[in-house]
């Protein structure tokens, strides 16, 4: 008999990281149904070589254990911001030598400093294994449904085992950008997720993506890499993803100089996003300096952790004139603080180049705040009519939305975002199931409904 066997491996080694595909991942498994049409859904790990179900995704919260955690995660971010210094050194530098001796100082560094103490702790973190998960025996018509970001774990020989003793493998696709705009990451990034996408053409029977756009993308990739005769044999479908904030607490407190931005009667755009590249914060800043010089008494306040490639637009907003006074940032916002912020501003801008989905907008637009994004197909296919839209190739755009509706008073979208509706985490993850199986067996398909306001 079918079972749909979710896979979180990732987060459940991680369970104290909360952005992104984690997040996804966490609210996917942990609203996953029991059963749909009959068929039995279980959130299972690979670790070692072996296949667990899992009992609990999160952390067991043993104080011990927990700073554990909560360090090992510390030091891994500590691990990944000396890689960036390392190859910044190293791509400034013109010299063999000392390219080489900066090489031998990274690998000795990342070693005695991080390999080894992250290794340590994982193996202190084993022992909460049997609390956490168990065994679980794999059977024939299985379906293993690859939900977290597999691309830098280590089962795929595992995977293929099971694949060949009777398991069916569906790739869960969250966007394709590191192929299609590898500009955006470091190569090494873009070398992983290549190779893990070449083994995943070579690997599933079917993809499920976040969005019909990025299943149209997918469907395309696989048909250049396979052929359209293999390809032909594949299923390609989608899911949307839900919007609460899922560990927001009444009882937190509002970080204090969040709360007095809020506080001040000027109107607040909000960006919440990773500050990576292709997030595209330097036109938000064109945007926003253009619709000051014209008088403008609008705030800015970016909320997101850093990330990569980011040094020089981190130097620019931390020299800006505005910084403190019309500009703010915040790079370590807890959710109760960031739903304080989605529930007092006037309104979400995102200037993204290129989503797999746009979480932000989702979150942001179920709550009744209203969301100006770039004119990209995910963000129509999102937003609809019920989102303003400006043009990336002329900052000058975003800065009339701004000015337009600062001094009307109205959103400058067709429709009222207050008759805007989305799914939550319950209904995303049990249409992950329900897409996933409708492709495994002969049943009628269910209309696919595109628009934001009946996902």
């Amino acid at each position: 008999m079918t079972r749909l066997l979710v896979e979180c491996t990732h987060v459940f080694q991680h369970p104290k990281v909360n952005s992104g595909i984690q997040r996804v991942v966490r609210n996917v498994v942990n609203q996953l149904p029991g059963s749909v049409d009959g068929v039995e859904c279980i959130p299972v790990v690979l670790l070692k070589g072996k296949l667990y179900r899992v009992l609990k995704l999160g952390a067991l919260n043993i104080p011990i254990f927990d700073a554990l955690m909560t360090f090992g995660g510390r030091l891994g971010r500590l691990a990944h911001r000396f890689w960036q210094l390392h190859q910044r050194l190293h791509n400034r530098s013109n010299s063999r030598v000392i390219k080489r001796l900066l090489h031998v100082a990274y690998r000795v560094t990342a070693v005695t400093c991080f390999g080894l103490p992250l290794r340590v702790i994982e193996g202190i973190n084993q022992y909460q294994l049997p609390k956490r998960c168990t065994p679980l025996q794999h059977q024939p018509g299985d379906q293993l449904v690859l939900l977290d970001s597999s691309w830098h774990t280590d089962f795929f020989p595992f995977a293929e085992q099971l694949k060949r003793e009777g398991v069916g493998i569906v790739s869960v696709i969250y966007d394709l950008i590191p192929l299609t705009h590898p500009q955006f990451y470091d190569t090494r990034l873009v070398q992983v997720f290549n190779e893990w996408f070449d083994w995943i053409t070579q690997t599933a029977d079917g993809y499920v993506a976040i969005s019909a756009t990025v299943r149209d993308q997918v469907r395309d990739e696989v048909q250049r890499r396979l052929g359209s005769a293999k390809a032909n044999a594949l299923w390609f479908d989608y899911f949307h993803l839900g919007s609460e904030l899922d560990l927001s607490e009444v009882s937190e407190a509002v970080e204090p100089r969040l709360a007095r931005l809020f506080a001040t009667p000027e109107p607040v755009f909000l960006m919440v996003s990773t500050i990576e590249p292709r997030k595209n914060h330097d036109y938000l800043l064109d945007a926003f300096e253009r619709a000051w010089a014209a008088g403008s008494n609008a705030r800015l306040c970016i909320a997101g952790r850093i990330g990569w490639k980011c040094d020089a637009l981190l130097a620019r907003i931390r020299n800006h004139p505005q910084l403190n006074q019309r500009l703010f940032m915040f790079n370590d916002l807890s959710d109760t603080s960031l739903e304080h912020a989605y529930h007092h501003a006037s309104s979400l801008v995102f200037p993204s180049f290129v989503e797999g989905f746009g979480l932000p907008l989702v979150e942001a637009m179920q709550r009744g705040l209203p969301a100006m994004g770039s004119d990209i197909a995910v963000f129509r296919e999102i937003g609809g009519e019920f989102m303003a839209y400006f043009d990336l190739a002329e900052p000058k755009s975003l800065a009339d939305l701004v000015i337009g509706f600062e001094n009307s008073g109205q959103f400058p979208a067709t429709r009222d975002v207050v008759d805007w509706r989305w799914i939550g985490w319950r209904e995303a993850s049990a249409q992950l199931a329900e897409r996933t199986l409708r492709n495994l067996v002969d049943v009628p398909l269910m209309q696919e409904r595109q628009h934001a306001n009946c996902p």
